[in-house]
């Protein structure tokens, strides 16, 4: 529970606060200089404010509580507010004759007026007056806001009269939350008396179901806007999903709709149970200390938790490692589990409000006035009904009962297509306790949890349900471990349950087909898979499900499936079809991206680890899946093409059409079959270039680009060119293709990458050929970066224009990469220990070099630099 200390004596020495501003005040009235009153009233301001702020940052790190913490920086600013009225009313403008129109009464709206401030919060005053505004009444606002806006503060403002704020009020549904929240700092203290007096019977009256339609909306939009997900990686925990913005909507529709002061109040309206508000104010103080840790590291309002800082929060919160996950990881788990507390606590409450008969619409998005309510009996079961379009339980006693009915529930609710009652889900979240080895061992709730698992409808829906109703993690004790955790590095955009889950979805899309264009040999495959697609299902549900553990997750989540398969009804032999699928689930993507794919012994070695073409169709599919729920970008048809190459030419090993012609045989059927290509050449210039191309070229490259390369170069010569350049578009991959041709040279690569990297081109491959009149042809792919042709084609264009003034010597490649464009925000964040392997086992022909480390703008130019 938050501790409830707040030691507020400690954060400002308000005595001595009075006397410096009382001595400013009194020595610039002796020498009647009121003009140099401001700026030394803005240093003694600043100084209390800067050491009430390192005193509350101690305080924090010592106690933990954010709560406290933010109630302590509201204190010290009520003090600096009132302190300055004080001194502004006596010192700077005096009240006049008119002493009951000059009445001015300052009020906390906002965060601020819920008693809670991050260090680089908003301060949101309203200056609240009688009917009309004063000459001086608006001076000592304007010479307030003034010294406030000195001081470095973001100040939001407004200036009203009583009836005014009722107006609006009525016609503004923020200003109308902004008076929800209002609390009294100083001033005429009769004025926000009346305001509160004439609030509730004026405004609130009678517009609870609109006011809760109407923010619940606007919490929609703002999870839109911050990403839906409450499992990004790097969250925002001010306005994302399960962070403190939908704990406070909580807070305004509990105010507005139950007329309640404090959220403690709810228990006794029967909203919480005692051990819910418990959890409210834990996740609450969690979330306070979190943002107020970020404020203070970054030294400015940072709401988003980026990599760049997470390790500082983690070990700010005292977080040590345990095996295999590191502080950071473990603080993120945390984090992500509070987030999913906060996601409970808003369906428990939404339940309350239908017992309020209040219609909740489905999804959880909105609420509407309805007071009628149409339930129906699902066939085949007396303990779930069809309440009002939603899946219901029939009595609370239904899991006690039968504790199978956790899983038949999500069952009839995939089978029907309806959503969830919030008092099912309210009823599931309390009674997962009676989730237990028994269940876990039933035949009958495991048939039903791989029918929803494999379903051909909304599969990845019901997962997410179970899983955030705590569900799935009970039954699947393994999963569990791995809801909201995280993992440290670039690559990954989720946590690994939401990766998971949507991998799951995936599948499901390429299935029915609405990711059949992006991925058109996993949905060609598929059709043929049908005994094995309940493999699929559960080796992806399962492939990470050992992340965390200190040893090769890899491996360990093979064992894990070996344990699993039979409990879920699988043969032996499909448990070790999905225990190797787990297994291997990143083979197919690492030898896709990394090795020679025109090399013969890559094949053959990714061959013989696979072995049946069952297996093969598995696991690219697999793979897809995979790198395609990672995140947003981390997909591409460049990816995609990679890994269709490997398949076909795996394929062809396995089916035994791998040719077994001699190298050098091979090597003139592809000369012969290019020059029949070039049959209407003259026969001396097609002889001529039919001896250029080395034996490498001929067998890598296809035809229909030997053709276009031998038309490119013959231009290329006819114009007297020793340096030429040409582009093409691969829209369905999503890469751009820019061949070099040039005199041939040890830093030729070094060079073209270089003038990349300094043109903002990610290179994603690079064919290097050279010719036996000593010219070499570099075929570079660069990642896609607009969507229309014309435009990427403009830009390659560029590209090609800068790698030919840097070969022609117009341009110094040095002087470039100088300018080049900066690492991507969050490489800080993570180290990686340069390291080079060589390796002569991979290939027949060729040594490999292997280079790890953080990826940068220029680095293949200065590997290729270091290699030539």
């Amino acid at each position: 529970m938050p501790k409830t200390d707040l030691n507020l004596d400690q954060i400002m020495d308000t005595d001595a606060f009075s006397q410096r501003l009382s001595s400013i005040g009194e020595a610039s009235q002796r020498n009647a200089d009121v003009n140099g009153m401001r700026p030394l009233l803005v240093e003694v301001c600043k100084q209390f404010l800067v050491e009430g702020r390192t005193r509350a940052e101690a305080m924090l790190r010592q106690d933990g509580g954010g709560l406290l913490c933010a109630t302590r920086l509201s204190h010290l600013m009520d003090m600096i507010i009132a302190g300055l009225f004080d001194f502004t009313r006596r010192y700077a403008f005096p009240a006049g004759k008119d002493i009951e129109g000059e009445r001015v009464a300052i009020i906390a709206v906002g965060g601020y007026g819920r008693v809670t401030l991050a260090p680089g919060s908003d301060i949101d005053l309203l200056f609240l007056l009688p009917s009309r505004q004063t000459p001086t009444s608006a001076k000592t606002i304007e010479y307030m806001l003034y010294v406030l806006w000195d001081l470095g503060l973001k100040v939001g403002h407004s200036t009203r009269n009583v009836d005014e704020c009722i107006r609006l009020s009525r016609a503004d549904l923020t200003i109308r939350t902004a008076i929800l929240e209002a609390r009294y700092i100083h001033g005429a203290k009769e004025l926000f008396d009346e305001l509160q007096r004439r609030f509730d019977p004026e405004v609130v009256k009678g517009t609870g179901l609109e006011f809760i339609q109407a923010k619940l909306q606007e919490r929609d939009v703002r999870h839109e806007k911050s990403g839906q997900s409450r499992y990004l990686v790097e969250p925002n925990v001010k306005d994302g999903k399960g962070g403190l913005r939908d704990l406070h909507t909580l807070f305004w529709i509990a105010k507005y709709y139950y007329r309640v002061a404090t959220t403690d109040e709810l228990v006794a309206k029967g909203v919480f149970s005692h051990d819910e508000y418990r959890q409210f104010l834990k996740a609450k103080d969690f979330l306070w200390a979190v943002r107020c840790h970020m404020h203070f590291a970054t030294g400015k309002a940072e709401e988003r938790l980026s990599f760049d800082i997470q390790r500082e929060i983690a070990a700010r919160l005292g977080y040590r490692s345990r095996p295999g996950l590191s502080p950071v990881e473990r603080f993120m788990k945390h984090y992500f589990l509070v987030a999913k507390e906060v996601g409970d606590l808003t369906r428990i409450f939404c339940a309350a409000l239908e017992e309020e008969q209040a219609k909740y619409a489905p999804g959880f998005n909105r609420i509407l006035m309805s007071f009628s309510r149409r339930t129906r009996k699902i066939e085949g079961t007396n303990d779930f009904v069809i309440d009002n379009q939603r899946i219901n339980i029939a009595s609370q006693t239904v899991f006690k009962r039968d504790p199978v009915n956790f899983l038949r529930l999500f069952y009839y609710a995939d089978k029907s297509g309806h959503e969830y009652h919030p008092d099912a889900m309210k009823e599931v979240t309390r009674s997962l306790s009676l989730i237990d080895n028994d269940l876990r061992n039933n035949t009958e709730a495991n048939r039903l949890f791989m029918d929803v698992l494999c379903s051909e409808r909304q599969p990845e829906l019901t997962l997410r349900r179970m899983n955030e109703a705590g569900v799935l993690g009970r039954f699947i004790p393994d999963f569990g471990k791995i809801v909201a955790m995280m993992q440290f590095n670039m690559y990954h955009h989720y946590t690994v349950d939401e990766h998971l889950l949507r991998c799951i979805g995936v599948l499901s899309n390429i299935e029915n087909g609405s990711l059949a264009s992006q991925h058109p040999l996993a949905y060609q495959l598929l059709p043929g898979l049908k005994s094995e697609r309940r493999l699929l299902y559960l080796a992806l549900l399962l492939h990470d499900i050992a992340k965390g553990k200190p040893d090769d997750h890899s491996l360990e989540g093979a064992r894990i499936a070996r344990q699993l398969g039979p409990r879920l009804g699988l043969s032996q032999s499909e448990t070790e079809t999905v225990s190797w699928l787990i297994e291997e689930h990143l083979t197919m993507s690492m030898v896709a991206q990394s090795r020679d794919l025109n090399d013969r012994k890559t094949i053959l070695d990714f061959a013989e680890k696979v072995q049946t073409l069952d297996r093969l169709k598995l696991l690219v599919i697999l793979t897809v899946c995979d790198i395609r729920a990672v995140g947003p970008g981390v997909w591409n048809g460049w990816k995609g093409q990679l890994l269709r190459n490997l398949f076909y030419e795996t394929e062809i090993f396995l089916t035994g059409g791998f040719s077994e012609v001699p190298r050098r045989q091979r090597t003139e059927q592809a000369r012969r079959k290019l020059g029949e290509a070039l049959s209407q050449w003259p026969e001396a210039e097609r002889d001529g270039y039919l001896a250029l191309p080395y034996q490498n070229y001929l067998l890598t490259v296809s035809l229909d680009d030997q053709k276009r390369h031998a038309d490119f170069i013959r231009q290329a010569d006819a114009e007297g060119k020793k340096l030429a350049t040409m582009v093409k578009i691969h829209a369905f991959e999503a890469v751009t293709e820019i061949t070099v041709m040039a005199q041939d040279h040890p830093r030729l690569l070094s060079i073209i990458a270089g003038a990349c990297a300094s043109a903002g081109a990610n290179i994603v491959d690079a064919q290097v050929f050279t010719t036996t009149d000593g010219r070499a042809l570099d075929t570079i792919l660069i990642s896609r970066e607009f969507e229309r042709d014309e435009d990427e084609e403009r830009r390659a264009r560029s590209v090609t224009r800068l790698i030919e003034d840097m070969l022609s010597g117009k341009t110094y490649l040095p002087e470039v990469l100088a300018k080049r464009t900066k690492p991507r925000r969050g490489s800080k964040a993570f180290k990686v220990e340069p390291r080079a392997d060589i390796n002569n086992t991979l290939s027949d022909k060729f040594t490999v070099i292997e280079v790890e480390g953080l990826d940068r703008p220029g680095l293949l130019s200065e590997i290729t630099s270091v290699i030539s």
